[in-house]
C-alpha cells in the first residue's frame, strides 16, 4: 500500500522498502529515527540489527533508482584508486572507490540516495562520481579488508597482542647465514611481530603445520588443524619477500638464495623452561618462496600406549611383539599419520637403564632422554645407511630408523633384525600387506622379509568428535551393512553420530584426532605365503582369515563407539 512521504517522513529508499513489503510502515519510521539518533546510515542499521536482508535491500534499491547492482566480492580492487580518497572519508560515508574511467570515479554504495557521499568524495577526488550499488554486509567487509591492506595489512592480525612480548620473543638462532638480505628485508619490526604472532597462534590452536603461500594477486597463511587446512591471515602481497626472509633468518637459512629449496629448524623459546621446535622448508614457486613449518611437539613423547587409540586386541598384539628381543617392528602410513608418535610410544616403554637404544631420523622430532639420537643430513653424507652401519658397531639393543627409503637401508635393517637386534622403522605404504610386498619391490629377498619382520602397524588419523557437540545420525540396518559394519554388530544396535556445527568454541564439531589402526603380526602361514611369492591381495586375505582387522574395520568400530563419524572414516580409509 502506498504511503505518503509527509506522513512517514522517511527517505526514498525507506519508502521503497515499505512499498516492497520488506518493512512495515511504522517499523520503517521507528528504525529511520533510531538510525538518525545513532548517527548511523539507515541501510547499515537495518542490516546490523538483522531487520532486513542486505541482498533484498540492494535489489529493491537497484530496481527503484536504476543503479547497477554489483557483487563486490568478485571484483579485484585497484588499491591506487582506493588510495585517491582518504580512509576517514571512506569510513564516514561507507563509500568505496572501485574504479576510475577518465575523470569519472565509481563509488560502491549500499544506499544510492546518499548524495552527501557522492558530493564530498567528488570534491575530494576532483572527479565526477557515480554510484554502483552493492550489498551492505559485503561492502562493510570489503572496506575493512581494503583499509587494512592500505595500512600495511598487519593491523588486524596484531589486535589483542602485547607488542612488546612479540618483539622480545626469542629463538635459538637469530643470525642469518652468509648472504643475508638487506636490513629492510629481515629487520622490519611489523613483519617480525607478525611472524612471531603466527607461530604463537599456531601453537595455541594446536596446529600441526603452517603454510606461508605467495600467489600472483594475494598472499595467505594457513594452519593445518586436526588434519584440515584453514586460512588464518591474508597479509599484503607486498610483504611476501619480507616474511620469507624473516622465516629464513629464524631458521638459519641463506636469505639471498631464492632459487632452490632449503631446510631449517626453529626453536621458539616460550619461557625459561619451555620451547617448541619447528621444522622449516622453503620452496621457490612461480610467484615467490613458499615456506611450510611442521611443529615438532616433544610433549608427544609423554603419550602412553593407551592414549593412541588401539583397540584392546591390537594393543595386546603391539605390546607382545614389542618385547621380542630381535626382529623388525614396522609402522606404515601417509605423511602426518602419527607414525613417529607410535614408534616413540614403543621406545618410551623400552627405554630402561639396561637397554642401549640408537635412532637415526630426518629430522629428530622428539627428544627423549636416555636415547642416542642421530640427525640424518644428506649434505654432510650422514645417511640412514651410514648411521645404521655405525650403530651396529656401538653395541645396540634397539635401533630406530626414521624411514626405510632404499635397498641399502632396508638390507642393513633386515640383517640387523636377523642378528639379534630389535629394529623399528617406518615406510610409506597403504596397509600392512602392501608393506611386505614393498620391501620385496625394493629388492629385499622374500626369505629375508619373512624371517625378519615380527609386526607391522598401519595407521591413519581422523578427526575426533567433540563429546558435547554431537548428535545422533539415523541410518537403517541395510545402509549400515552396505557401509561394511559386521552383521553381528548391526544386530546388537549401532548409534552413529554427526557433529553439531557452528558453536563459537568449536565451529566444526570436531576436536583433536584419533588413530585408526591395522596391527598385523607375521604368522607362520603368512611367512610361507611370503616365501612362495604371494601378492598383497593374497596376504590381505590371509590376514582376514587370522582375524586381523583392516583399517576400514577399525574405523567403523571408532564410528560405532561414537569417537568419530562415518564421514571421517570414509575419508580416511578405503573400502
Amino acid at each position: 500500500m502506498a504511503v505518503s512521504a509527509n506522513r512517514i517522513n522517511i527517505t526514498g529508499l525507506a519508502r521503497k522498502l515499505v512499498q516492497d513489503g520488506l518493512l512495515e510502515e511504522a517499523a520503517a519510521q521507528d528504525h529511520f529515527q533510531k538510525a538518525l539518533q545513532k548517527k548511523q546510515a539507515f541501510v547499515s542499521y537495518l542490516v546490523e540489527d538483522k531487520l532486513a536482508s542486505s541482498a533484498a535491500i540492494a535489489l529493491s534499491a537497484s530496481q527503484e533508482f536504476g543503479v547497477p547492482l554489483l557483487d563486490i566480492g568478485s571484483l579485484e580492487l585497484d588499491l591506487d584508486v582506493v588510495k585517491s580518497i582518504k580512509p576517514d572519508l571512506i569510513k564516514k560515508h561507507s563509500a568505496l572507490p572501485i574504479f576510475r574511467r577518465g575523470k569519472r570515479l565509481y563509488l560502491a554504495l549500499s544506499d544510492p540516495t546518499n548524495l552527501q557521499a557522492l558530493d564530498e568524495i567528488k570534491f575530494a577526488a576532483g572527479a565526477n562520481t557515480e554510484a554502483v550499488l552493492v550489498e551492505e554486509d559485503k561492502l562493510a567487509k570489503t572496506i575493512e579488508k581494503t583499509l587494512e591492506e592500505m595500512d600495511g595489512g598487519l593491523g588486524k592480525e596484531m589486535e589483542g597482542e602485547d607488542l612488546e612480548d612479540l618483539d622480545g620473543l626469542e629463538t635459538a638462532a637469530e643470525e642469518p647465514q652468509p648472504g643475508a638480505a638487506g636490513d629492510a628485508e629481515v629487520d622490519d619490526a611489523p613483519v617480525v611481530r607478525f611472524v612471531n604472532k603466527v607461530l604463537l597462534d599456531a601453537i595455541k590452536k594446536g596446529a600441526s603445520d603452517l603454510h606461508f603461500e605467495p600467489y600472483e594477486k594475494f598472499y595467505r597463511v594457513r594452519f593445518r588443524i586436526d588434519g584440515i587446512l584453514q586460512e588464518v591471515a591474508k597479509p599484503p602481497l607486498s610483504l611476501a619477500s619480507k616474511i620469507a626472509a624473516r622465516i629464513k633468518v629464524m631458521s638459519r637459512l641463506d636469505v639471498s638464495e631464492r632459487r632452490v629449496p632449503q631446510d631449517g629448524r626453529i626453536k621458539l623459546k616460550l619461557s625459561k623452561t619451555k620451547s617448541i621446535d619447528f621444522r622449516v622448508n622453503t620452496c621457490p614457486t612461480l610467484f615467490g618462496e613458499k615456506a611450510v613449518m611442521r611443529i615438532l611437539n616433544s610433549d608427544a613423547a609423554a603419550l602412553q600406549i593407551d592414549m593412541l587409540g588401539y583397540e584392546d586386541h591390537q594393543k595386546e598384539m603391539f605390546l607382545k611383539n614389542l618385547q621380542k628381543p630381535y626382529g623388525m617392528f614396522l609402522v606404515t602410513g601417509p605423511t602426518g599419520s602419527g607414525k613417529t608418535v607410535s614408534l616413540y610410544s614403543g621406545i618410551a616403554i623400552l627405554n630402561t637403564i639396561d637397554v642401549n637404544i640408537s635412532t637415526a631420523e630426518d629430522p629428530v622430532e622428539i627428544n627423549l632422554p636416555g636415547v642416542n639420537q642421530v640427525q640424518v643430513d644428506e649434505k654432510t653424507g650422514m645417511t640412514f645407511e651410514k648411521a645404521l652401519k655405525a650403530f651396529l658397531r656401538q653395541d645396540p639393543d634397539i635401533i630406530l630408523v626414521g624411514e626405510i627409503r632404499d635397498l641399502g637401508t632396508a638390507s642393513i635393517a633386515v640383517k640387523a633384525a636377523q642378528t639379534g637386534h630389535m629394529v623399528m622403522s617406518t615406510l610409506h605404504t597403504n596397509d600392512c600387506p602392501q608393506t611386505l610386498t614393498r620391501l620385496q619391490d625394493m629388492g629385499v629377498a622374500p626369505f629375508a622379509v619373512a624371517t625378519s619382520i615380527n609386526l607391522i602397524t598401519a595407521q591413519r588419523l581422523c578427526r575426533r568428535l567433540h563429546k558435547e557437540y554431537r548428535e545422533v545420525m539415523e541410518m537403517d540396518k541395510e545402509s549400515l551393512l552396505k557401509e561394511g559394519f559386521p552383521a553381528e554388530l548391526v544386530e546388537k544396535g549401532i548409534t552413529l553420530f554427526k557433529p553439531i556445527e557452528g558453536r563459537e568454541d568449536c565451529p566444526s564439531g570436531y576436536k583433536g584426532r584419533c588413530g585408526i589402526y591395522q596391527v598385523m603380526a607375521i604368522s607362520d602361514a603368512m611367512k610361507r605365503l611370503i616365501i612362495e611369492g604371494a601378492n598383497a591381495v593374497q596376504l590381505g586375505d590371509q590376514a582376514r582369515k587370522e582375524g586381523i582387522w583392516d583399517l576400514r574395520r577399525s574405523g567403523l568400530q571408532k564410528a560405532a563407539d561414537g569417537v568419530t563419524t562415518l564421514e571421517e572414516v570414509n575419508d580416511s580409509t578405503v573400502e
